[in-house]
């Protein structure tokens, strides 16, 4: 049933996305879907198929786990359960925002992730653009935490929905009114705001890292407001990686292990 909730809530918030992004677009991308969306969609049923016939469902059922033995600080303490959610939903996204921030700066980390910022535009389908070990590294963080925290269990699925829900909203390719996104980012990430993170400038791709709530960003003095060139024109990728060519499927899953691109 929570593979079930979660697919479900995934892909009527993608349809809305991406429906969305066909009325109001906010940038004029440079490649069609047709080259993209196969290399995108592709990764993200093979890491659903990794995921189905590996690990699935492990983060619920770990916080199951946990529940049943006992593990974890918010089991040795007397919370009520609306607090218990409250900080499992918090400490999750922290974990989240650290992690990316770690994949930019650790190398062996960075060889996965870029595969994610390899994508020469920008929208919903840029969300579950991932190498399918980084998945598998996300995964085994998050179940360490959860085990750590005795992360109460209704709210990892919370926020497996939520964190899937967010990603695809801020990666997508839609216009805001400037006024409203202004607005939302003192609680969430916007589009314009994710997008900067995928810049080609290294010091805007190393700022903005939050998936879903904007906190962590200005907390750890790692927000830019703006990029340098406008929202409608700056390169979105990354400068070694121009060419439709070398970003397709088979490219992006030996890309990792190739070592080209030397930060």
């Amino acid at each position: 049933m929570e593979a079930e909730i979660r697919l479900a809530a995934s892909l009527g918030i993608f349809l809305v996305m991406i429906c969305w992004e066909y009325m109001l677009p906010r940038r004029v991308l440079s490649l069609s879907r047709w080259q993209r969306w196969p290399v995108n969609l592709g990764l993200a049923f093979l890491n659903m198929g990794v995921i189905r016939l590996t690990v699935g469902g492990i983060a619920y059922l770990s916080a199951l786990n946990a529940l049943d033995k006992n593990w974890g600080i918010l089991h040795w303490i007397a919370l009520p359960e609306w607090a218990a959610v409250v900080i499992t939903l918090l400490l999750l996204d922290l974990i989240i925002y650290a992690q990316h921030v770690l994949t930019h700066k650790w190398m062996p980390l960075w060889q996965l992730h870029q595969v994610h910022h390899v994508d020469l535009d920008f929208d919903a389908t840029t969300a579950v653009r991932f190498h399918p070990l980084e998945i598998i590294v996300s995964l085994i963080i998050k179940v360490a935490l959860i085990y750590a925290l005795g992360a109460n269990p209704i709210a990892v699925i919370f926020f497996e929905v939520i964190l899937n829900g967010a990603a695809t909203f801020n990666h997508s390719n839609v216009q805001i009114p400037l006024a409203v996104d202004k607005a939302l980012r003192y609680l969430i990430i916007t589009p314009d705001m994710h997008r900067i993170h995928h810049s080609c400038v290294q010091s805007e791709m190393d700022s903005n890292f939050g998936f879903s709530i904007s906190c962590w960003d200005r907390l750890f003095n790692t927000y830019t407001a703006e990029p340098g060139k406008p929202q409608t024109e700056f390169t979105i990728g990354l400068s070694h990686y121009r060419k439709s060519e070398q970003v397709g499927f088979l490219q992006m899953l030996v890309l990792p292990f190739k070592h080209l691109y030397k930060r």
